[in-house]
């Protein structure tokens, strides 16, 4: 039975030249080569990636089934516009699903699980922030993403990636570049520490802090941008 399963499972990945595809056109939303509410050129994208647009089309529909684009009849696929409900719910969502997952992190918390959450918070704040922005964020996502997992509660750790594909990948890592870095170290760091004195209760209230304050700068740059497209409106 576990053997159908993971067969299934394998089924519903994007496999060789699609996966490549899948790969290339996440990387380029990412980097806000794709940007939100943009319609999505197969031909551009078979260029991009050097491949026919077969693969291209079979990877905007996995896409799609993740909700990271959209498809229109007798128009094609696009990119989803900026909703502003959406961004703060998921970080409503998001500050759920983490701070539930701490006491059964602090549980399995032993030396390995330490020494591993000090290596992701090692390269969060080793990243280069004046040469790459983009791999800050990925390494603010690989330390968030860690953290769940030591919980190994694989469903919710699940819920948490795809969070994280919804804000870093239909949004793009453009907006997320209003979050203060410092304050990000500040507040790693000292959620590294709670966790290493097993203290649950800061532990809980600086990654709730964290997360809110988070959304409150991402909710502002929505704002701002939201602002200037009017400006510029005829």
């Amino acid at each position: 039975m576990p053997k159908t399963t993971g067969k299934r499972e394998k089924e519903k990945e994007p496999i060789g030249h699609t996966r490549k595809a899948y790969l290339g056109i996440r990387s380029m939303m990412f980097h806000n080569e794709i940007v939100p509410d943009q319609k999505i050129s197969y031909r551009w994208l078979a260029e991009r990636l050097h491949m026919s647009q077969t693969p291209v089309i079979q990877a905007l529909k996995w896409l799609e089934f993740q909700q990271l684009v959209r498809h229109e009849p007798n128009r094609g696929y696009f990119t989803a516009p900026i909703r502003r409900s959406e961004v703060e719910e998921i970080y409503e969502v998001r500050e759920l699903v983490e701070t539930s997952l701490l006491p059964a992190t602090m549980r399995r918390l032993d030396d390995e699980a330490i020494a591993r959450l000090q290596s992701a918070l090692d390269r969060h704040l080793q990243a280069a922030r004046e040469v790459y922005l983009y791999d800050r964020l990925l390494k603010d996502m690989d330390f968030h993403l860690t953290l769940a997992a030591l919980s190994g509660r694989r469903v919710q750790q699940q819920v948490l990636s795809n969070l994280f594909d919804l804000l870093y990948l239909k949004y793009g890592g453009r907006i997320l570049f209003s979050t203060s870095m410092d304050s990000a170290d500040d507040d790693h760091r000292a959620l590294f520490d709670a966790l290493q004195q097993r203290n649950l209760p800061t532990a809980r209230s600086v990654l709730r802090r964290h997360i809110r304050r988070v959304k409150v700068h991402v909710l502002k740059s929505l704002d701002q941008i939201e602002r200037a497209k009017q400006q510029v409106a005829p």
